[in-house]
């Protein structure tokens, strides 16, 4: 398929696998960090991918703490993605090639969600410091197993939190040092 076709088709892919992807990812970050399941925001996350995950979770169980399940969805609806995105693209790429891109495109992600929900806690407590909702509730769950460690290593200075700052370069240097190899990875098995 090419021109228009293929790139409504591709977007269609990109946004579909990607919406969904996204939501899998959410659950995955906020079991981790045991955010509040009975938070709105969660519950919703909880319903959207319960009918795919509870047959998985049959035989997949959690390991250390890790929902084995979401994990082997996560990369099976990515890998799926960039499978269907290829064949629209009328290009062969071999399997191993696009489960390495697979696991950098997902890394990505999840570097991505703590990028923004860190950046939309910290503009939110510059606009309305103190407020509650059950969004930044998730959000600071979130990202506390982050900013806690990060606050320990630069204390406020002046009533200034620097941690935000911190968490969001240490972020950055490991999509540099384990995201680029891995799509280079995937790059050389293609």
């Amino acid at each position: 398929m090419g021109g228009h076709i293929g790139n409504a088709a591709t977007f269609l892919v990109e946004t579909l696998f990607g919406l969904y992807i996204l939501i899998v990812m959410l659950r995955l970050l906020l079991q981790w960090v045991r955010a509040d399941f009975y938070n709105p925001l969660s519950q919703f996350i909880v319903k959207a991918t319960r009918p795919v995950l509870a047959p998985m979770h049959r035989t997949l169980p959690a390991v250390g703490g890790i929902d084995l399940a979401c994990v082997v969805l996560l990369v099976a609806l990515q890998f799926g993605e960039l499978w269907i995105i290829m064949e629209i693209l009328d290009r062969r790429v071999p399997a191993g090639a696009l489960l390495v891109f697979s696991i950098a495109e997902l890394l990505q992600l999840a570097i991505y969600i703590f990028l923004f929900s860190i950046l939309i806690q910290v503009v939110m407590s510059w606009i309305n410091p103190g407020s509650y909702n059950p969004v930044l509730g998730l959000l600071y769950s979130l990202n506390e197993p982050l900013l806690a460690p990060a606050r320990r290593l630069v204390p406020p200075i002046g009533g200034l939190d620097l941690s935000p700052i911190v968490v969001m370069v240490a972020l950055q240097l490991v999509a540099i040092l384990f995201v680029g190899p891995l799509r280079q990875l995937a790059g050389m098995l293609g």
